[in-house]
């Protein structure tokens, strides 16, 4: 009867064990790391793409084709008025119209007022 086989197939068991779960531990850590990294590299990626697309959106907006035609004031100009339109201290014409000589008086008008 020897026990030293029993005892080493125990220890090459536990070994293998070890061995398989420090494995397991590195391929994790490994793992958290790549996707620690690749989370970081899409984040850096899509700030820079969306504020690419702002300074796209910006420019077409301030200089492209999105710019409404400028629009030339008229530069003032020094004529003089002519004789045909009257002053404005001239009595106007007399027309043939006919002119009110009853001014209605706004108390006696019925409302409609509730």
């Amino acid at each position: 009867m020897t026990t030293s086989g029993g005892r080493e197939r125990g220890t090459r068991a536990e070994r293998e064990r070890a061995r398989l779960y420090k494995a397991r531990l590195a391929f994790h850590d490994g793992l958290i790391r790549r996707r620690r990294r690749d989370n970081l590299l899409f984040g850096i990626i899509g700030g820079l793409v969306i504020l690419g697309i702002a300074g796209l959106q910006t420019a077409y907006y301030v200089a492209g084709p999105g710019v409404p035609p400028p629009v030339e004031s008229p530069a003032p100009s020094a004529t003089v008025p002519s004789d045909d339109v009257p002053a404005p201290t001239e009595e106007p014409a007399p027309t043939d119209a006919p002119v009110p000589t009853e001014v209605p008086d706004p108390a006696a008008s019925p409302t409609t007022a509730p």
